[in-house]
């Protein structure tokens, strides 16, 4: 028997009840206007997180390529 919040249940353990009660929560504190530039503000900020871990993933592997002008065990 398939439930369809199984996929949900992975995260922090929640099910579907626990995830509506949560969104309700939010709903309360925050209000229905609110919202939107809540989800807007936190997909930017995970944009701009993955395009700062790119950038980190980017000045690593170049700083581990040998200069091809340099010989192996040459200082």
């Amino acid at each position: 028997m398939t439930h369809f919040s199984e996929p949900l249940a992975g995260i922090f353990g929640l099910g579907g009840t626990e995830l509506i009660v949560i969104l309700l929560i939010v709903l309360l504190l925050f209000g229905g206007a609110k919202l939107p530039a809540l989800a807007k503000g936190l997909g930017q900020s995970i944009k701009e997180f993955k395009k700062a871990s790119k950038e980190g993933d980017e000045d690593e592997r170049t700083e581990r390529k040998p200069d091809a002008n340099q010989k192996p065990g040459n200082n």
